[in-house]
């Protein structure tokens, strides 16, 4: 096989519909978008639009409530924590602090804490100190002989 040999398969490349390009092109003259009307324009973004009806989106009840200024944390499983103290990213004999995650790469940011949570197991002895903790990784720590320190959140600066 030469170079000037290769070809792709056939059927694999199309060419593209060049539209408006006289009436032998099949193409021509309105460019397949039918004759007059909005859509037959261009710049027309009609999405979500039921022809003056009221579209479904506005007929759905609304519900629930989104908190502007709810916390957002990061999440760690004890599992991945104890992956990188075997990899030895993460030192398990000193304290382990939201920095000291952030550092090891298994946290990329701190957002407004790291919450730990019990998917996997642990066996190092960790001294873990983050913002939150749930019931069972508390309980899973401990068992493997480690304590967790929560820290409350720095509160919001009054005005």
């Amino acid at each position: 096989m030469k170079l000037n040999e290769l070809r792709d398969n056939p059927g694999a490349t199309k060419p593209r519909k060049r539209i408006g390009r006289g009436p032998g092109s099949g193409t021509g003259k309105t460019g397949g978008r039918g004759i007059k009307g909005q859509k037959s324009r261009s710049g027309v973004a009609i999405n979500g639009y039921e022809g003056g009806q009221m579209p479904l989106y506005q007929r759905l009840p609304k519900r629930g409530f989104n908190k502007p200024n709810r916390k957002e944390y990061a999440v760690v499983n004890l599992g991945l924590i104890q992956k990188f103290v075997d990899a030895g990213k993460i030192d398990a004999s000193a304290p382990v602090t939201e920095d000291a995650l952030v550092a090891s790469g298994l946290v990329r940011r701190k957002l407004d804490g790291i919450r730990v949570l019990a998917k996997g197991d642990v066996t190092a002895k960790l001294d873990l100190q983050v913002t939150g903790a749930s019931k069972s990784a508390v309980d899973a720590v401990e068992k493997a002989g480690g304590s967790i320190t929560v820290a409350a959140a720095p509160a919001p600066a009054a005005d």
